[in-house]
């Protein structure tokens, strides 16, 4: 069997910031006046809004909407709502005090009241209309118009843009109600994703994952929503019952929440000459996109030719050290569309995504995933993406013939690029000097072939055993005297190759901080959603906890719970082995 190897190198990489000159850290904001002061709403001031919104963001019924770049929207305040965590680690970059997450104002934000509004604050959020594709192909039939002019931010309200130590943020409601683009859905979020959701950000940051970020979760416990879910010990691959959950709103930050598919709507648009100014519309859009995420590195007094071109080079690189970054987590993001890849260059969706445990390279957990979206095959979709991002910003270079041969050649280039971050990646989690395509490729059939664990496996390589009974501590089953021979012979050429690099404890102490000691484990979280469905939060705060530190040694105590294999009854098992995108 031979496993193509794709995946990018590590590296403690961070959202970009479009604000200039960063400035130093001040004293912590400490009410809900002083946090209102940071707004300062770029995109709203430099982009267009849909002509026929409301003037007041009551604009909650699905629609089409056939121009604009966003459409003004008030969220929909969850009831009674009570703190489930926030993140104390956003909360500090952004200069907040921990006690604003309790402040009165600032809680009822943050789960959708609106109304509390002041200052340079806008009384209205907005959300945005993006295309989708799969595959480089694109789809309109998830849109109820089949049009491709309702399909956007369903349940993803922004309620917040503001400057906060010299850096950029945008901050969005997930589950804040209904919006134009909701499809005739309800707009909420149930608990068990937000969790998930507010952990999982919380742990990729922590892994040095570029990443968007959690700041709070809040829930309701009155308001309940019904989802498709699994029953208890259920072995369905799809939900079997239907399941009423608590209503929460997770908000999540980032430099800015620009998609490839935003992109890409406003190219087919302007394709289409659909109206008279979508062509300016895709090009005020791509403007934006730079000021928000590049302004670091594009100079704004180029040609803007010039500043595509280059943005097209940068968002290369970004894709492909994410894409490689996830793959040396053990990360599959499941539903790698178009319109969940952020332009930015870092992780945005967290929806139906897992963490590889029992290694295989056709890891997917999402039930209507397919192998197309798998761990593996994800260097792949970000190809498929990037065509899309590519074929998008192409047309703002029309009738510039050196400006589109330099662009076509960065598009041309992306599979070598994209191979080379993951070559340096297997590098790094190996401890090489240089990609060993042989000894990479033999390890990975070995893993395969003893259904090994692939955080635990690479954890007690980063030791440099001498013999393989370290090493079986990471194995699913019992391995044979034959396998027991290749990997002897597989480990004393990895060691002599290690050896001859230099000083073991060196590459020792390396592959550690490359290789983390923990991964996200589902059977792991599905309690702690479950306990604080009943009140009990006490496990997630635990989860943040030991998720803010994954490269170090655990205490024995957390070590028996966090570092072991995924027991046999969690396999197969729905909500946890695999699952649907209920949420």
């Amino acid at each position: 069997m031979m496993i193509t190897t794709s995946g990018p190198c590590p590296g403690r990489a961070t959202p970009e910031r479009p604000v200039p000159t960063p400035v130093a850290k001040a004293v912590p904001t400490t009410t809900f006046t002083e946090f209102a002061q940071r707004a300062d709403y770029s995109l709203l001031e430099s982009l267009q809004a849909d002509p026929q919104a409301s003037g007041d963001g009551h604009d909650h019924r699905p629609r089409q909407v056939f121009s604009g770049h966003y459409v003004p929207v008030t969220p929909t305040a969850l009831p009674a709502p009570e703190l489930v965590a926030h993140s104390r680690a956003l909360f500090n970059d952004l200069g907040l005090s921990d006690g604003l997450a309790h402040d009165e104002p600032f809680r009822r934000l943050f789960s959708g009241d609106i109304t509390v509004a002041t200052g340079p604050m806008r009384p209205f959020g907005w959300a945005t209309g993006y295309a989708l594709s799969i595959y480089g192909r694109e789809y309109i039939q998830q849109c109820p118009f089949g049009t491709g002019n309702g399909y956007g931010d369903g349940r993803a309200i922004s309620v917040f843009e503001g400057v906060f130590n010299g850096r950029r943020w945008e901050m969005q409601l997930k589950g804040g109600g209904p919006t134009p683009y909701c499809r005739g859905a309800d707009g909420r979020a149930v608990l068990r994703s937000s969790v998930r959701e507010f952990l999982a950000q919380e742990f990729m940051h922590a892994l040095g994952v570029p990443t968007s970020r959690s700041l709070t979760l809040y829930v309701s416990r009155s308001e309940t929503v019904r989802r498709p879910w699994y029953a208890p010990n259920s072995r369905s691959f799809d939900p079997d019952i239907l399941v009423d959950n608590p209503a929460a709103i997770t908000t999540r930050v980032a430099p800015s929440f620009l998609r490839v598919g935003q992109l890409e709507l406003f190219a087919r648009r302007a394709r289409s000459q659909a109206h008279p100014q979508a062509l300016n519309e895709l090009r005020m859009i791509v403007q934006h996109l730079i000021e928000r995420n590049y302004l670091q590195e594009i100079d704004p007094a180029q040609e803007f030719s010039d500043q595509v071109v280059e943005l097209a080079g940068l968002f290369r690189a970004r894709l492909t050290a994410l894409v490689a970054n996830w793959m040396r987590v053990g990360y599959c993001q499941g539903n790698f569309n178009s319109d969940n890849c952020a332009a930015g260059g870092y992780t945005l969706d967290y929806g139906p995504f897992g963490f590889c445990e029992l290694f295989d390279p056709r890891f997917q957990p999402w039930t209507g995933g397919g192998e197309h979206f798998c761990f593996f095959n994800q260097p792949g979709a970000a190809e498929a993406n990037y065509q899309m991002f590519w074929a998008a910003i192409r047309l703002l270079l029309e009738g510039n013939a050196e400006a589109l041969a330099r662009l076509d050649e960065i598009r041309d280039g992306f599979a070598e690029a994209m191979q080379q971050e993951i070559e340096a990646m297997w590098a790094r989690k190996l401890g090489l000097i240089r990609y060993d395509a042989e000894l990479v490729n033999e390890l990975l059939q070995l893993m395969v072939l003893s259904k090994v664990d692939y955080t635990i496996f690479f954890r007690r390589l980063s030791a440099i055993p001498e013999h393989l009974s370290a090493l079986k501590e990471s194995f699913y089953v019992p391995s044979s005297e034959e396998l027991d021979g290749r990997w002897t012979q597989w480990l004393q050429r990895w060691r002599d190759q290690i050896t001859a690099n230099g000083d073991l404890s060196e590459t020792s102490a390396a592959m550690k901080r490359i290789n983390p000691r923990i991964t996200w484990r589902e059977w792991l979280i599905a309690p702690a959603y479950e306990q604080a469905a009943q009140g009990d939060t006490s496990l997630i705060h635990e989860l943040q906890e030991v998720f803010s530190h994954p490269y170090d040694e655990l205490s024995p105590e957390l070590a028996a719970t966090y570092d072991r294999l995924k027991p046999r009854e969690f396999f197969n098992a729905g909500g946890v082995s695999h699952y649907s995108c209920s949420s």
